[in-house]
């Protein structure tokens, strides 16, 4: 047996024994195959499920129901999507409106299931905290930013500021500058959410097959090494692991995360620190901090990882010493009392990253394909609105779910935007992360001159802003 609990804190943490499901052994003829065991392949079965319960569904899976990025991610659940903002621009103040609202409605969608099929995944509902924590041009990035969501049409009661007596109310940090206070976030256990995710829809009447790598697909089937699945609709649900499924490594690439949690911490240091709501944060710089208080009072802290030449996938998550103590580092810079804590976990996983940074919901109807990914590192929730949206594009619902910016309804793979080809993509992808790098290293020294600030800023913006454009 593989081991799966070695994965992350959250599947260390399951009750449940990790006994494989059957390998896929013989052949089948189903009306949906999924690829992936994820919360994307998952959601995608519960709502079909939901809509058209005689549907003969199959789920394939690699290795076991959450050893991707659902069962290693933060725990963050956001009612968000990435790049939403620009890609809402282009609607009329209604039709954006709404759309935030559908986004923002997710954690709430979410907590219906959880109520409806008694689901307990420590589900927390309590916002998430951005922080200008570390340097003072957080301050003023935040309330840009802030200042653009107001503009498209949103309010106080969906993003609003707090001043460093108003944060201090919900987190205590050394250096606070200020933040937003987003509702629309809630905190989850992955792993409880993904492997109860698998029962429910096993007991709804799809079949899971574990330990069955898929070698080949194409339109109207997929083959393993022992068997074939002929299939009305194909699924491939492998978001940072498109790679493996030729040509999806084209238009999805498997980018890094790396997470720590320290040993449970006592009341007595919660008291100092705060986040008594089960509330998300983050740092806001381009480091990409995000973090959490646990059930167990743990704190999960992670932050940006990398990327490797060619897209290929990170198989290897023991942190190396650097990896550890940077993440430690970064933590350290808001709760100074936790710089000596025990560190009893480290991590990582794969995370889809598309072109333009642009997260996509696609239905084939020629080819019998639909798809769901580029999340970005914010799928936890985008999963849910992935699975609803190709449950109704599949069944041909006509919702406001396929009417979105973000959906390619009736068109091709060709439909999305490819990465250039090595080198070039390497050579980005690093020259972006080096000047955030640089910039986080410029300003979090206070003694550095406002020049080389101005400078290593707009160096980093510029970066980002291209890669976002091409």
């Amino acid at each position: 047996m593989p081991a799966w609990r070695n994965i992350s804190l959250w599947m260390e943490q399951l009750e449940e024994p990790l006994v494989a499901r059957s390998s896929l052994e013989h052949d089948l003829d189903v009306d949906v195959a999924i690829i992936g065991a994820g919360f994307t392949g998952l959601w995608t079965a519960y709502y079909l499920k939901c809509h058209a319960p005689a549907l003969n569904i199959v789920i394939i899976e690699a290795h076991t129901a959450g050893f991707g990025a659902s069962g290693r991610n933060g725990g963050w659940l956001m009612g968000n999507l990435l790049g939403e903002d620009r890609l809402l621009a282009g609607l009329t103040p209604e039709q954006r409106r709404a759309s935030f609202d559908l986004l923002h409605g997710i954690p709430d969608e979410v907590a219906r299931v959880l109520e409806r099929e008694g689901l307990d995944c420590d589900f927390r509902k309590g916002g998430a905290l951005y922080c200008a924590a570390r340097y003072p041009e957080q301050e003023s990035s935040l309330r840009q930013y802030l200042a653009k969501l107001h503009a498209q049409g949103l309010t106080e009661d969906d993003y609003r500021w707090l001043s460093p007596a108003q944060l201090a109310e919900q987190i205590r940090i050394a250096k606070p500058y200020g933040g937003i206070y987003a509702p629309h976030v809630a905190t989850i256990h992955p792993a409880r959410l993904v492997r109860g995710l698998a029962r429910i829809v096993e007991g709804m009447g799809v079949k899971i097959h574990e330990n069955s790598p898929v070698t080949h697909w194409q339109p109207g089937s997929l083959r393993t090494d022992k068997a074939q699945v002929r299939a009305a609709w194909v699924v491939p649900a492998v978001e940072g692991y498109a790679p493996t499924l030729a040509p999806l490594g084209r238009y999805q690439l498997p980018v890094q995360s790396l997470i720590v949690a320290t040993e449970p911490l006592p009341a007595g240091t919660w008291e100092e620190i705060g986040l008594s709501h089960g509330q998300a944060f983050g740092e806001s710089s381009r480091q990409v901090t995000y973090g959490q208080r646990t059930v167990d009072n743990r704190l999960v802290f992670g932050a940006r990882g990398g990327y490797q030449f060619a897209g290929r996938l990170r198989h290897n998550f023991d942190l190396t010493d650097s990896e550890v103590q940077l993440r430690r580092y970064l933590f350290s810079e808001l709760f100074p009392q936790l710089q000596h804590v025990r560190i009893t976990h480290s991590w990582g996983g794969n995370l889809g990253m598309s072109r333009r940074f642009r997260p996509h919901m696609l239905c084939d109807r020629q080819n019998g394909i639909a798809l769901s990914g580029g999340y970005g590192g914010e799928g936890v929730g985008a999963s849910n609105l992935g699975g609803r949206t190709l449950a109704d594009l599949i069944l041909g619902r006509e919702t406001t779910l396929i009417q979105q910016p973000w959906v390619f309804n009736d068109a091709g793979l060709s439909a999305l935007k490819a990465w250039e080809p090595e080198p070039c993509r390497w050579l980005g992808y690093n020259a972006m992360i080096r000047s955030f790098v640089h910039e986080d290293q410029i300003l979090a020294n206070p003694d550095t001159a406002a020049w080389r600030r101005r400078l290593a800023s707009g160096v980093a913006g510029f970066m980002e802003g291209f890669m976002r454009s091409q």
